[in-house]
């Protein structure tokens, strides 16, 4: 977050009183090697020293009837656990100058037990009340360790205090809270008036932005709680602010520096492949393929993300789109994440091609399917296919990027499932045409922060209307003692030509997690719930060829029900598929049980989707919703899958799901920012920050608009900022 050639902040934090070699060698295991880095390691949290009592002054104040929160200093004299109506509870006794407190924990009592030890000196901070038996009480506080010597810093001081992360490698060369805190102070002393500004006056008097030397003073040791949001907000804004500057960028270098492709349409073409489908365009088809159009017709290179709900089209609309350029005389390339799905496409694709061409086409267009496991005589005869441009579209998987690949005349590139795919990869397989359009399809729905941010570079079109006559599934949430009522169902409903996927999360037992897996549980049902019924079994570890059969017959009707692993996430399109059991769901994430319960409900029929989960699941979330900040590590991973499980019944909308499951679980973990070529970020929540985004994107947007690379005077400090921090992340700027 610095600016320039600083020389001094660049120096070795070991020459910093009280560091010194051995303890410098532990700072630079947790990443913090120069002064510089230690001026911009920040607190995590704060303890408002403003509101220290004694044990008896906060006994008076909560019979005057005070509300708030307080902090009271004392030591562990005893702890004890007890029973509350039938669950474990911790009441852990302090003493101080003044008398006697207690803090009590109803949830996770076994965790917190083994953070207090006779002797040990808190700081305890929550609601004080009264016991019932007339004792100064704080449930579920927040608590922070002190050392002897600390404490009385504690009772000297009247500011905010801060509280830094202080892992394994620092403590053992001795450094606590109150030694950090003192050399952090000492840095800041003598270190803070050569930080050198990293945005312009302009952006920061707009903004109404703290200037970044008050910024970093106040995240460590707050004047005030609004200077500190302050600091925070100013921090935010400018890691945003980069971050939308290398979408601007990329955005620039994409469409500015090179001319693309200006497509004809063959009217004719287009109009009668539509004729020859068996269903018909939706609005939304229609209205994202008029944005494309106009995209391929002009002389701009097409940067397009079509994003849509399971279900909702988007592979029809990449087809028309690819036919007109072919039509215009070009070579269409469809990479997909996995073979089943790649070959699933060029299947599809073929039928209908096969079909327009027998009903209105002289000339057919020819479909070549490339995968990694092809016998190499197969493989050398599609290389030439595609080289002397016999073959038309071109649908494969990584494959694709294999250098002996080359195109006569690509003139577009799609993309299924982009979030499979780092930016390097997207890009290898552009380099193989001049300038081509590229269409990236999405069936995870993407919030609108993450849009804005991952697939800022990106002109977005979005499906948002179902087929019509389409059915919504119902969606059922079910503990394990309910299979052989689920069973049943299936077999049930085998009578009305209902086919059913069985999902399970592995492929074999795990000695660590002890789950189903698919292949064991394939003999036990074929052999007893499903004795009566034709199954059939898929996992990952099968080859392509196995696989793509045996989806093939299922979509033929020659089995009941697949017992299958996540491999049947993605594409799988089977119209009589109508029920889907996915055992062990709290194992997933809300986008992928989004994904799989897209595989069914294709067809004219009421489709079901069943979650299957632990007892204590199915209904927990209820139980602690009021009580997140008291529970366990564990205890809050058991709730967000409760939440996620719950949140499936409720909701079919996937952009519902998808901004659920990343206030859940982080963007980061579901969409691959990490690929990305953008930094990760330390200081913003795309959950929580979507205004201060929106305002970040706006400025540098308008920026690179008007100065794309950075030359005037004014954007000189946003420059060197630029250059000497993010210049691995230009590269991909770079890239497109």
């Amino acid at each position: 977050m610095l600016a320039s050639n600083q020389n001094i902040l660049d120096n070795s934090i070991q020459f910093l009183k009280s560091v010194g070699p051995k303890r410098a060698a532990s700072f630079e295991k947790i990443g913090l090697r120069s002064i510089k880095d230690l001026l911009f390691y920040f607190p995590t949290r704060y303890l408002d020293r403003r509101t220290l009592l004694t044990s008896n002054q906060a006994f008076k104040f909560v019979q005057d009837g005070f509300d708030g929160e307080i902090t009271v200093v004392g030591k562990v004299y005893d702890k004890e656990k007890r029973t509350f109506k039938g669950k474990s509870i911790l009441v852990v006794n302090f003493k101080d100058s003044d008398g006697f407190f207690e803090s009590i924990w109803f949830q996770g009592a076994k965790y917190f037990e083994d953070k207090f030890n006779n002797g040990d000196i808190y700081a305890i901070s929550a609601k004080p009340t009264i016991s019932r038996h007339g004792k100064l009480q704080l449930a579920h506080p927040d608590f922070d360790k002190i050392t002897q010597e600390e404490s009385q810093f504690f009772f000297n001081t009247g500011k905010i205090i801060p509280f830094y992360r202080i892992p394994k490698e620092l403590k053992e060369t001795q450094l606590g809270d109150f030694s950090l805190r003192k050399i952090i102070s000492s840095t800041i002393e003598n270190y803070l008036s050569e930080i050198k500004e990293s945005l312009n006056d302009e952006l920061i008097k707009k903004n109404n932005l703290l200037d970044l030397k008050t910024t970093v003073l106040n995240l460590h040791f707050p004047e005030s709680d609004e200077l500190l949001a302050e600091a925070r907000s100013r921090m935010k804004y400018e890691e945003l602010f980069y971050l939308e500057l290398l979408v601007a960028s990329r955005k620039n270098n994409f469409k500015e520096k090179n001319i693309g492709i200006k497509f004809t349409v063959d009217t004719e073409l287009i109009n009668n492949f539509i004729k020859s489908l068996p269903y018909e365009l939706t609005k939304a088809q229609l209205k994202v393929l008029s944005e494309i159009k106009k995209d391929m017709i002009s002389d701009k290179i097409m940067n397009r993300l079509i994003q849509g709900d399971v279900g909702s089209g988007k592979t029809i609309v990449a087809l028309i789109s690819m036919l007109i350029a072919v039509g215009s005389g070009y070579q269409v390339s469809l990479m997909a994440p996995t073979e089943i799905l790649a070959a699933q496409h060029a299947k599809n694709i073929s039928a209908l091609l096969k079909n327009f061409h027998t009903k209105f086409s002289e000339k057919e267009i020819k479909v070549t399917l490339l995968l990694g496991g092809q016998k190499k005589s197969v493989r050398n005869k599609k290389l030439d296919e595609i080289e002397l441009q016999e073959s038309d579209i071109i649908i494969g998987t990584h494959a694709l990027l294999e250098t002996d690949v080359q195109f006569r005349k690509l003139g577009m590139v799609v993309i299924d499932e982009q979030h499979r795919f780092g930016v390097l990869q997207r890009a290898q397989l552009l380099r193989k045409g001049i300038h081509p359009d590229t269409i990236i399809m999405s069936a995870t729905p993407i919030p609108r922060t993450l849009t804005m941010t991952l697939y800022g570079d990106l002109d977005v079109s979005v499906i948002d209307e179902m087929p019509k006559n389409r059915i919504p599934i119902k969606t059922l949430l079910r503990s394990e003692i309910k299979l052989p009522d689920i069973y049943k169902f299936i077999c049930d409903k085998a009578k009305e030509n209902y086919q059913s996927f069985i999902v399970y999360p592995l492929v074999e037992e795990s000695e660590k997690i002890e789950l189903k897996a698919a292949t064991e549980y394939y003999e036990k049902l074929k052999g007893t719930y499903f004795k009566d019924l034709r199954v059939a079994l898929i996992h990952g570890r099968m080859k392509w060829q196995e696989k793509e059969e045996i989806m093939f017959l299922f979509a033929a009707n020659q089995f009941d029900v697949l017992i299958s692993t996540t491999v049947i996430e993605v594409g799988i399109d089977i119209p009589n598929a109508n029920i889907i059991l996915i055992n062990d769901a709290h194992r997933f994430g809300l986008s992928q049980l989004h994904q799989l319960r897209g595989r069914v409900g294709r067809g004219n029929k009421q489709a079901y989707c069943v979650l299957v989960t632990g007892d204590e699941l199915v209904a927990y979330s209820s139980h602690v919703s009021n009580r997140l900040e008291y529970l366990s590590t564990a205890q809050l991973e058991k709730y967000k899958s409760s939440v996620r499980l719950q949140s499936m019944v409720k909701y079919l909308d996937g952009f519902k799901i998808a901004e659920m499951d990343m206030k859940l679980r982080g963007p980061g973990d579901i969409f691959g920012i990490k690929q990305s070529g953008f930094p990760e970020l330390k200081y913003s929540d795309l959950t929580t920050d979507a205004e201060i985004l929106l305002t970040a994107k706006t400025d540098a947007f308008e920026i690179i608009r008007i100065d794309p690379k950075l030359i005037q005077p004014i954007h000189s400090p946003i420059r060197k900022n630029l250059i000497n921090h993010y210049s691995e992340n230009l590269k991909y700027a770079q890239i497109a």
